[in-house]
């Protein structure tokens, strides 16, 4: 018997013990455009895991944008979650082993009934565009779900099988293109929201698209491309977008042309001895993986003409964009997560190799230092040049060119300070917010919740949720949060028991590195060495 076949087995066990026991631990069945799906009942929700919303892209369909899933005959269980996509996390603790075969998506939802049409949360996770996977305990849906929305996780290719782009590969397409097959599967998840979220109550017309750190990326990204119109009406996007310039150096949070990733991956096949694109679909996929560079920022989107059509700034300068109510933040202490600068002399070294002619005019204002409250600065440059500007250049350009409301927020609880630490010399470090989010708030090693750690997920999962059903995050009990202005630019300062409104977070570095990504626009600037 076939894994499928004995998941549709399992399908019918449970219809069958439902019909004799009247087990509450079975949902009724959902019809989708592939069959039917049995879902759970959990705490008041239902719950489907691992439904396919694309064909299991392996063999010739390796490096192909997605292919709709097979049908299936009787009746589906979905009582686990998909394969977590072959990653650069070798071995991810509680989740199913790493496959190809991995574009599932999972669903939970509040809904009694097909007619209730409840919003919609669509959350693409992060980790680099190499690793993350909806399986994972922080994401789980439940909480947000418990708020009076569907919510949906989608998985989507990573690394080398998401982003790889290639000349034999552009070739193959009819859109001479290639790489993004990542981007384009999240697109694809998106299409089958449409086509089948009602029949879990949700509202295909209220759909709000949700991600972190690269998924934040990615949502930005989604919010300019020409693939996406009329697949969602609102966007979340926590640490991450992709304002920064097209460059063939490319560092985080910019472009790379597709020329550029097309010669570097023929530089790569090269070294690693494999002939050409039909040798290495041969390449068990376990093996591969160990094969590909381990460069951060290696595999990526790049600008390819068709799901990027182009510098995303200037896409949204010129008001090619989906003009959507956006709510965009980043955390306080965001370099926290990667570690602080060996000593001064090598943060100072490190700004002068990255930003070379601009480097002065950096360090002038984020001088780095040797105290904690210095090093807190330097790693406030990894911040800003990451997370900071990339979400205040959003807010400005589409309240500059749209009609859409965007909300911006900093988030500032430390609540994950190593024992005895100094709060002066530390912030909220990068993904600090996620466990509020979610309500998974023992995940990331945390200690038991406390009523503060509590009260402030609530808080977070009511804006979040208030967003998705109205485009706008405000409502009866909490702190006000004005939309952006650049009049009067106000962000939403979040601390447990201390949120308001305030003024833009070193708004005088965020115009330094104005300057800067303008500049990184010319072609005055000397190439980064490698």
């Amino acid at each position: 018997m076939t894994s499928s076949q004995c998941r549709v087995a399992v399908g019918l066990l449970g219809l069958t013990l439902l019909g004799l026991f009247g087990s509450a631990a079975f949902a009724e069945t959902v019809k989708v455009e592939g069959g039917l799906l049995q879902g759970t009942v959990e705490d008041g929700l239902r719950v489907y895991r691992g439904i396919p919303f694309a064909a299991p892209p392996i063999g010739d369909l390796r490096w192909r944008p997605p292919q709709p899933a097979s049908k299936w005959n009787g009746v589906r269980a979905t009582d686990e979650f998909g394969r977590a996509c072959i990653q650069t996390n070798a071995a991810i603790a509680d989740l199913p082993a790493p496959s190809e075969d991995c574009l599932y998506l999972n669903v939970w939802t509040p809904a009694k009934s097909a007619g209730e049409k409840l919003p919609v949360l669509v959350w693409i996770h992060g980790g680099g565009f190499v690793a993350g996977a909806p399986a994972e305990k922080l994401y789980h849906g439940e909480w947000l779900a418990k708020k009076g929305v569907v919510l949906v996780s989608i998985a989507y290719r990573l690394g080398v099988f998401g982003f790889l782009a290639h000349p034999e590969l552009s070739a193959e397409s009819p859109r001479h293109v290639s790489g993004n097959y990542g981007l384009l599967d999240m697109i694809a998840g998106l299409q089958w929201v449409q086509r089948n979220i009602s029949a879990f109550g949700g509202d295909p017309r209220r759909v709000t698209i949700q991600g972190e750190s690269a998924g934040a990326a990615a949502v930005s990204i989604l919010c300019a491309s020409p693939l996406t119109k009329g697949l969602f009406r609102g966007a979340i996007a926590e640490s991450g977008g992709s304002f920064g310039p097209v460059r063939a150096d490319a560092s985080f949070g910019e472009s790379e042309p597709l020329a550029s990733a097309e010669k570097r991956a023929a530089a790569w096949l090269s070294s690693a001895g494999v002939a050409n694109i039909a040798e290495l679909r041969k390449i068990p996929a376990e093996k591969l993986q160990t094969m590909m560079p381990s460069q951060f920022g290696w595999a990526r989107p790049n600008m390819d003409g068709w799901a990027i059509a182009g510098d995303q700034y200037k896409l949204y300068q010129s008001g090619q964009y989906r003009d959507v109510p956006v709510l965009v933040g980043y955390n306080s202490d965001e370099g926290l997560l990667f570690g602080n600068p060996k000593s001064q002399e090598a943060y100072v070294q490190s700004v002068r190799e990255r930003y070379r002619e601009f480097a002065d005019k950096i360090l002038a204002v984020y001088s780095g230092g040797e105290s904690l409250a210095e090093k807190w600065t330097a790693r406030n440059l990894m911040r800003d040049s990451s997370f900071g500007w990339n979400t205040w250049v959003w807010a400005r350009l589409q309240t500059k060119t749209g009609m859409s409301k965007v909300f911006l927020y900093y988030f500032d609880e430390k609540a994950e300070l190593p024992a005895g630490s100094d709060p002066a010399g530390y912030g909220a470090r990068h993904a600090a917010e996620l466990p509020y989010v979610f309500r998974q708030l023992t995940e990331h090693n945390r200690s038991a919740p406390t009523q503060k750690d509590e009260a402030l997920s609530d808080m977070l999962r009511t804006y979040w949720t208030n967003f998705a059903k109205t485009g706008d995050p405000n409502g009866a009990g909490l702190p006000k949060w004005p939309a952006y202005s650049d009049t009067t630019p106000q962000m939403l300062h979040i601390e447990a028991g201390n949120t308001k409104a305030g003024p833009m977070v070193n708004e005088n570095g965020l115009k330094v590195l104005d300057e800067y990504f303008g500049w990184r626009r010319t072609d005055q600037v000397t190439p980064a060495p490698h």
